[in-house]
């Protein structure tokens, strides 16, 4: 999918990024852990069971929210659960210890769950494909390019900032643009 948006005279090219990287694989404030059968989802654990996960949540002081999946024509997932009842349920959790909340956010337990729903939402991101790369070009010259953006919204702004940089050096320089 690819979509050209005019912007200043420049063009921008909006294409899915295809070659995103899982947002797990990032330095990551919490930890996913997810059982499901046909997928490698989330991060690396060393639980065998959902109830071995359990038993280690009931021994340890930890923030955990849980994962929902939903597998039709595509994956997504989210904290709160869908209301299909055959193709979606709890596939895990997402957790972070007392000791990592207090070091990153104090006493704010609230922040902390924020900062683990993002993770769930990027990680969302990543699972349906809402990865996008831009293009910028002028008079037929690549002016700029980036990949990776998790959403459109913060790539598009991005992509014209890229524009208006480009803009204040021809002016400048004492080109028109």
């Amino acid at each position: 999918m690819q979509d050209v948006i005019d912007y200043n005279g420049y063009k921008i090219s909006i294409e899915r990024d295809d070659c995103g990287e899982s947002p797990r694989e990032w330095d990551t404030f919490g930890t996913m852990v997810c059982f499901h059968s046909r997928y490698r989802l989330g991060d690396e654990h060393e639980f065998s069971s959902p109830g071995e996960f359990e038993e280690y949540r009931r021994e340890h002081d930890l923030v955990v929210l849980p994962l929902y999946l939903y597998d039709h024509s595509g994956l997504t997932m989210n904290i709160t659960g869908f209301r299909c009842p055959w193709d979606s349920g709890q596939v895990g959790w997402i957790y972070a210890d007392r000791e990592t909340v207090k070091k990153e956010f104090g006493d704010d337990e609230e922040a902390a769950r924020k900062c683990l729903v993002s993770e769930v939402e990027a990680f969302d991101q990543y699972l349906r494909g809402d990865v996008w790369g831009y293009v910028v070009t002028h008079r037929g010259r690549d002016i700029d390019s980036c990949w990776g953006f998790y959403g459109r919204e913060d790539m598009l702004s991005q992509a014209r900032a890229a524009v208006d940089a480009d803009m204040c050096e021809l002016v400048e320089d004492g080109r028109v643009a």
